[in-house]
């Protein structure tokens, strides 16, 4: 019994907060090896509780089931390296081609996969997001310097130009499109219905790598440059608050938010995950198991389980 209890609060480093008295209690955490070995790099949750896993070293998209344990692949097209990865409300699979500068489509029932090359050459596709009907899928361009934009009916691809080594992508409550252009220090938006761009500076060597929507309509985003996330109000276009992260200039990584409304950000350099209450401030810092796991990328299931895949340990690892 002591042994299970020392395993449980190993996981576990002090509560750092500011304000109000947390109510965090410990987390589960389980990992799996991928076969092969596989080195994932992004992950999804499908409809059905399905994950799904972007691993662009083995040119391969993974599937686990969580009920059985159990993991099966697909081979993408030649060069595609899948990056980023989600899954539409029907159980379709998208992903970015990071190495042939395309976007990709699975549907798993058929094993079907359809390319969709992007109209410049290369250009890196990274982080995708859809929106609300599913009629556009929207992702960046990391080397390319652009955003593009495909009709999911058609695979019609448009590109628009940006700068800064755009990384994540969101959506905000009224469709626009927000995305970290992490060497400008910049978030970009656009605004599909116009295409009128805009942006918001946040500041020398704060480096945006992450950014995710709330269901009160906040963005919040990592600051990969400062080790802080911050709170963006996308109607003013302001930031109302800045937090600290207990790692320091850990490398603030990726951002989601879970179903019930904690916000969840990973600590690239410490093994670390942050889960933060927004309504107290108060922070949790949960140690990763696995050491040197390389997370790159946070993922909420429906059942509010957070997933990661380590980029440098090729575990796949579930937060409950």
């Amino acid at each position: 019994m002591l042994l299970k209890l020392l395993a449980v609060l190993t996981l576990l480093l002090p509560i750092y907060r500011a304000g109000a008295t947390p109510t965090f209690s410990a987390p589960k955490i389980s990992e799996w090896q991928l076969p092969s070995p596989m080195f994932g790099r992004t992950t999804a949750a499908g409809p059905d509780g399905m994950i799904y896993i972007a691993v662009p070293n083995d040119n391969k998209v993974a599937r686990f089931d969580p009920r059985t344990q159990t993991f099966s692949n697909w081979e993408m097209p030649r060069a595609h390296q899948p990056t980023g990865i989600l899954v539409d409300r029907t159980g379709t699979v998208w992903t970015t081609g990071y190495g042939n500068g395309s976007i990709a489509r699975l549907r798993p029932a058929t094993g079907m996969i359809a390319e969709f090359t992007v109209p410049s050459a290369g250009g890196g596709p990274h982080s995708l997001v859809i929106s609300e009907d599913g009629e556009t899928l929207w992702f960046t361009m990391q080397t390319g310097d652009k955003l593009g934009s495909l009709d999911t009916a058609t695979g019609r691809i448009a590109e628009y130009e940006t700068s800064g080594s755009p990384s994540g992508i969101t959506l905000d409550r009224a469709g626009n499109i927000w995305w970290c252009r992490s060497t400008d220090n910049k978030l970009g938006r656009i605004e599909p219905l116009t295409g009128k761009v805009s942006e918001i500076d946040l500041g020398r060597g704060s480096r945006p790598r992450g950014i995710a929507t709330s269901a009160d309509g906040m963005l919040w985003v990592t600051l990969y440059g400062k080790g802080q996330l911050v709170k963006v109000n996308p109607q003013t276009m302001k930031v109302v608050k800045t937090y600290p992260l207990p790692g320091g200039n850990a490398g603030a990584q990726s951002v989601t938010v879970g179903t019930s409304g904690a916000v969840w950000i990973n600590e690239l350099k410490n093994d670390t995950v942050i889960r933060l209450d927004s309504a107290t401030d108060a922070m949790q810092t949960i140690r990763l198991p696995s050491p040197n796991t390389g997370v790159r990328h946070l993922a909420a299931d429906a059942l509010g389980r957070i997933w990661y895949v380590g980029s440098h340990n090729g575990k796949l690892g579930v937060i409950d």
